[in-house]
C-alpha cells in the first residue's frame, strides 16, 4: 500500500510538472488556457433574476465613508420586473455590479438621496461603464436641488474621456454615440434647498406599474435629503438615505414590506473617536463625533420600523464598520429589546426578494 501511494504521488507530481512545463514553454497552450478562462468568465450570467414574479432589492454598497475592504459605499438596486433602478452610487459599487454581471446598460435611472461623496462618488464611472456596455440613451439622474450642479460636474470631468472613447471606438459605426454618454439631471422641483424638513412627499416616477415616491428626511445641514419608496403591484420597499429618527417618515413608509435603513451605532462611533483622539488625530475624532447628530441609531431605526408596521428591517450604510462578526453584538445592542424579529444586517450582495404573490420575503447572497 505504501509503495502504491508513493507511485501515485510521484505520478501526480510528474503530471503537474509536465502541465506546467507545457504552459510555460508553449504559446499555444498558454493561449488555450487564457481563452478557456475568458469563456468561463464571460459565460457567467446576471446573478439578479429579472422576471415579473417579485420586487427585488440588491445591496450593492453597505458601508459608510469609513473604509472597509469587503464593502462598497452607499448603493442599492431595486428591480421591478425587468426594470432596474439605482439609489445612490458610492465608490466601489460599480465594481460590485460588474462582478455580479448586472447589465449596467439596462439601468437608465439613478435616484440620489443627497450629495455627500459616499453617495455620489462613482456616478461618473457608473455612467461610463453603462455607456460602454451599450446604453443608447443618456443616464437619467434624479435628485433634489443641486442635482444639476452635480451632474454637470461629472459630465465635465468625463468630457475628455467620452471624446477619446468615441474617437477610438466609434469611427462611424455608432458604437459609442456621444449623446448617450452625457448624463441628464432630473431635479425634484417640489422640495427646495434650505427649507426645514417636514416629511413632504412627491411622486418622481410613475411608469409600467412602478411608482417611486421621494420623501423628505432630516439630514441637516443637508437640505433637502431624501428617502425613496418603490411601490410595485402591491409590494413596496423604502430606502432611507441618511437621516435622523424623523417622525414624519412613519406615515410615509407605513406598511412597507422592506425598510432598508442607514444606521450608525452612536456609542461605538464615539468609542472609535476616543481612540482616534488618543492617537493624536483630533480633527478626525471631531468629525467622527459630529456624525452622530445626523444619523439614525440602530435602536431608533428599529423603533421607526415598528411604528410604521414594516415587515423587514435591513440595516445599511453601517457605521462604524463591522470588521469582525463578533462586533455585530455591540453594534446591535438594544435592538432586540425594541424589535425581536424582522431585523437583518445588510452586506454587499444581499438579495431581498419580495414575491408579488404575497409569499414570504426571501434573503439570499450573491
Amino acid at each position: 500500500m505504501k509503495r502504491l501511494l508513493l507511485t501515485l504521488g510521484f505520478s501526480v507530481a510528474l503530471l503537474v510538472t509536465l502541465a506546467y512545463a507545457a504552459f510555460r514553454f508553449s504559446p499555444a497552450v498558454q493561449d488555450a488556457v487564457v481563452a478557456r478562462a475568458v469563456r468561463a468568465q464571460m459565460s457567467r450570467t446576471n446573478q439578479l433574476p429579472l422576471d415579473d414574479s417579485a420586487l427585488r432589492v440588491l445591496l450593492c454598497g453597505t458601508s459608510s465613508p469609513m473604509p472597509l475592504r469587503a464593502s462598497a459605499k452607499a448603493c442599492t438596486l431595486v428591480a421591478a420586473g425587468k426594470k432596474m433602478f439605482l439609489i445612490d452610487i458610492g465608490p466601489e459599487s460599480t465594481e460590485n455590479l460588474t462582478l455580479w454581471r448586472i447589465p449596467l446598460a439596462d439601468i437608465e435611472h439613478v435616484f440620489l438621496t443627497h450629495f455627500h461623496s459616499d453617495h455620489i462618488g462613482e456616478l461618473g464611472e457608473f455612467n461610463m461603464q453603462g455607456w460602454v456596455q451599450g446604453r443608447r440613451v443618456p443616464l437619467q439622474v434624479h435628485g433634489p436641488d443641486g442635482v444639476e450642479q452635480v451632474v454637470a460636474g461629472f459630465n465635465e470631468a468625463y468630457a475628455l474621456d467620452r471624446t477619446y472613447r468615441n474617437a477610438h471606438h466609434d469611427r462611424g459605426r455608432g458604437l459609442l454615440p456621444l449623446a448617450a454618454g452625457a448624463m441628464t439631471a432630473q431635479r425634484i422641483t417640489d422640495l427646495k434647498a434650505g427649507e426645514i424638513p417636514q416629511g413632504r412627499r412627491t411622486v418622481v416616477y410613475d411608469r409600467d406599474g412602478v411608482v417611486v415616491t421621494a420623501i423628505e428626511v432630516d439630514h441637516r445641514p443637508v437640505t433637502p435629503a431624501l428617502a425613496y419608496r418603490f411601490d410595485y403591484r402591491g409590494r413596496s420597499v423604502v430606502i432611507t438615505g441618511d437621516t435622523v429618527f424623523f417622525a414624519p417618515l412613519i406615515a410615509a413608509i407605513r406598511g412597507a414590506d422592506v425598510l432598508v435603513s442607514e444606521a450608525e451605532s452612536h456609542h461605538l462611533q464615539n468609542l472609535v473617536a476616543d481612540q482616534v483622539v488618543a492617537m493624536g488625530a483630533k480633527n478626525l475624532a471631531t468629525v467622527l463625533r459630529d456624525t452622530t447628530d445626523y444619523h439614525i441609531d440602530p435602536v431608533q431605526a428599529a423603533r421607526l420600523a415598528n411604528e410604521a408596521a414594516v415587515s423587514e428591517l435591513v440595516y445599511t450604510h453601517i457605521a462604524p464598520p463591522i470588521v469582525a462578526k463578533p462586533l455585530e453584538i455591540p453594534w446591535l445592542r438594544g435592538v432586540s429589546n425594541i424589535r425581536a424579529q424582522g431585523v437583518r444586517l445588510g452586506r454587499d450582495g444581499m438579495l431581498i426578494t419580495v414575491p408579488l404573490d404575497g409569499g414570504p420575503i426571501r434573503f439570499d447572497q450573491l
